[in-house]
């Protein structure tokens, strides 16, 4: 919800938490059509996936709202909360990822389980910044953002989500932040739940 080098460990999808638990290399799928399924992550230094705990919470808050959707996961790292929802019935998945490692990764679980699942998986090699700013005409019913923590990414992604025709009406966009961090949020965008996990907030927004 991962980049290399000095400059790009900086852009690591959890570059968030020193405290948090280093990357294994594999995360499992715990719900839905997929469940069990393991997913292998880049290994790149900072790259923590969203918890289990954390996705079991969210997909518990988005559990009637997933099938037939059309999914966007930024900043997408492991590709965790993407293929979450593409097992529990998104019919499409994009996932936006920055590092090539990791996309390449993110390539091969996409055309694995696309196999399998009932929707389709694509990665987008891109920053995810710059693929918002571009605009688009295909809308997103569920939006994920779990940008690398201190760098303003996700006030970034939420304004331009809201300004660039990325959304369907009805929309849910999920944000993952540092605890202290209260994002600012258009005013048409509705808090539908929150919560604390130590040092990362996570929000559950539905647009109207």
């Amino acid at each position: 919800m991962p980049r290399s080098s000095h400059k790009q460990k900086k852009n690591h999808k959890s570059q968030h938490l020193a405290s948090a638990p280093r990357n294994d290399g594999v995360v499992r799928i715990i719900g839905g059509q997929l469940r069990g399924r393991k997913l292998n992550v880049a290994d790149i230094p900072g790259l923590r996936p969203t918890t289990d705990r954390i996705r079991e919470t969210l997909f518990n808050w988005l559990q009637f709202e997933v099938a037939d959707t059309r999914c966007l996961d930024l900043f997408a790292g492991s590709g965790a909360l993407a293929f979450e929802a593409l097992s529990r019935g998104a019919q499409w998945v994009t996932l936006v990822e920055k590092d090539g490692p990791a996309a390449r990764i993110l390539s091969q679980h996409a055309e694995q389980l696309s196999a399998v699942a009932m929707g389709t998986a694509s990665v987008v090699r891109a920053d995810a910044i710059h693929v918002l700013q571009q605009g688009t005409d295909q809308c997103y019913d569920i939006v994920f953002i779990d940008p690398p923590f201190g760098m303003g990414l996700a006030e970034q992604a939420i304004q331009l989500l809201a300004t660039h025709g990325w959304l369907n009406p009805g929309a849910w966009v999920y944000v993952e932040t540092e605890a202290e961090l209260a994002p600012h949020v258009p005013a048409h965008w509705q808090l539908h739940r929150e919560k604390l996990a130590g040092q990362v907030a996570y929000r559950l927004y539905l647009v109207r």
